[in-house]
């Protein structure tokens, strides 16, 4: 399948070329990129750009006049690369949290399912040991709070390392999506569910990143905590039965 990675950044100008430089040395044929910038002041933008001269026709940029937030950078990224003609979208953060050597284990799992989780929550997965006990706690139990609520199959509804068939994101209604922040992970994981999409979770080991600073905020999670109660009201019409 052709596979296409979304990637939105926000003050990433350390991390974008190492990244770029990681994924295309990746065993997948036909990989392409498609990053979405939020007009970063750190110049990953134009960064970006010059990466996709030194890549013609595998590495698309999307410059967005201010930061949007990473919902509405993931909407964007996901509706060009099914206009591009992706046969299946990945989508990861840039920082290096998500192993780019993963891209080649889930796109093989692809092959049997709709949607492919990097998971920290299942056997084998894992978070950095360097996090302090209170981020592991809130990492862990922002994911319980979503997974009771929806009553999620899945391990880690939050996680952001993700692969979608086209079908899938095709049948889900990506125009309701309302989510900006983290919470938009949680619900389109939980439609997804509600759909009736089949998931498989592989095991990742989460790092903290590397370089920048992190972009989690209170106003973030506060969202993330109050949107979860809303899901389950916007969406009671969805069926499986609406699924392609």
């Amino acid at each position: 399948m052709q596979l296409t990675v979304v990637i939105p950044t926000y003050n990433e100008a350390e991390n974008l070329p190492k990244l770029v430089s990681a994924l295309f040395r990746l065993p997948i044929p036909d990989l392409c990129l498609l990053v979405v910038d939020d007009n970063s002041p750190d110049g990953t933008g134009q960064m970006a750009e010059t990466l996709a001269l030194e890549h013609p026709g595998r590495l698309q940029v999307v410059h967005r006049a201010s930061k949007q937030g990473l919902g509405r950078a993931y909407l964007q990224g996901f509706q060009m690369a099914l206009a591009n003609g992706a046969e299946a979208i990945a989508q990861m953060d840039a920082d290096f949290s998500h192993p780019p050597e993963k891209l080649v284990e889930l796109l093989a799992a692809l092959e049997c399912c709709d949607v492919v989780l990097g998971s920290r929550y299942v056997a084998g997965g894992s978070v950095d040991e360097r996090w302090p006990k209170w981020r592991k706690w809130l990492s862990a139990f922002g994911n319980f709070y979503a997974r009771t609520i929806l009553k999620l199959r899945v391990r880690d509804a939050t996680g952001g390392f993700r692969m979608w068939r086209r079908a899938a994101l095709e049948g889900m209604p990506l125009d309701r999506v309302r989510s900006n922040g983290y919470a938009f992970q949680v619900e389109i994981a939980y439609l997804a569910h509600h759909l009736g999409y089949t998931t498989q979770e592989i095991p990742i080991y989460f790092a903290d990143r590397r370089w920048g600073q992190s972009k989690m905020s209170l106003r973030i999670q506060l969202e993330a905590a109050i949107r979860v109660w809303q899901m389950l009201i916007e969406y009671r019409d969805l069926t499986a039965n609406l699924r392609p």
